[in-house]
């Protein structure tokens, strides 16, 4: 289905990729620890607040 070189290509890429999100993300950590702090925390906050309407929207719906 791929010949030989189409495959190394691939691979090639993938590895690069990786490695320049890698790279990237390193570069980038002390300014998401700066500018992101909690955000964890707000993103679980806002599923369960998301989670918790659609139940009661469904409920309301019956």
């Amino acid at each position: 289905m791929f010949s030989t070189r189409q495959i190394y290509f691939a691979i090639f890429f993938v590895l690069t990729f990786i490695a320049a999100m890698i790279w990237s993300y390193r570069k980038d950590l002390k300014r998401h620890k700066l500018y992101y702090k909690n955000t964890a925390i707000k993103v679980f906050i806002a599923g369960i607040i998301v989670i918790i309407s659609f139940v009661i929207i469904r409920i309301a719906l019956k």
